[in-house]
């Protein structure tokens, strides 16, 4: 059992394994429930339309390699309702980071579960983000194109974080496409 001093009084509590376990995996529920009003990212987007209808889909698109513009042209045809942001963005997220590695592959293919997909950029922002500094006036209300998203890594606070080129890129992409918010869209209790 994992001990520790509670700052609301002099006593220790016990935390059990179970309750870790339980915060540790409902944690991403509760941030994705209240992130809500964060637009979707690539894998979300692969995800909410065609997990359910065709999850054999998800893997083949996983292992194909395509342009921007080839992957656009297909996504138009697959998901004809997508709004253009929306388009884009998962657009950009599979020329980044597809095809996937023989090994991640094979992972999806054995378990089916499109999760072991790469992080996308909405899952990126929130991972990192909010570290160091607000949400919202140091991501959400920036208006920058890709340029200008890869150039925040330059800076030597953002250089140490622990994200690949690849990573990096789908960050950038998806905030180029998604950022800025309107002030009005993001939740009181999530500005400045």
């Amino acid at each position: 059992m994992l001990q520790a001093r509670s700052k609301t009084s002099r006593g220790p509590f016990v935390l059990t394994a179970s309750a870790l376990a339980l915060a540790f995996w409902a944690g991403p529920v509760i941030a994705d429930d209240m992130m809500a009003f964060i637009p979707p990212g690539g894998k979300s987007i692969l995800i909410d339309n065609l997990e359910a209808s065709d999850s054999g889909k998800i893997g083949e698109l996983a292992a194909t390699t395509a342009s921007n513009e080839e992957w656009a042209a297909l996504y138009a045809g697959l998901l004809p309702d997508l709004g253009k942001n929306a388009l884009e963005t998962v657009t950009g997220y599979s020329a980044i980071n597809f095809p996937l590695s023989p090994e991640d592959l094979a992972r999806l293919q054995e378990t089916g579960a499109a999760e072991v997909l790469p992080l996308d950029g909405k899952e990126l922002a929130i991972n990192n983000c909010q570290n160091c500094h607000s949400l919202f006036s140091g991501y959400l209300v920036h208006d920058r194109d890709v340029t200008g998203w890869l150039g925040i890594f330059k800076s030597p606070f953002h250089s140490e974080l622990p994200m690949t080129e690849t990573e990096r890129e789908t960050f950038s992409h998806y905030s180029a496409i998604n950022m800025p918010l309107k002030f009005e869209d993001v939740p009181p209790e999530y500005r400045f």
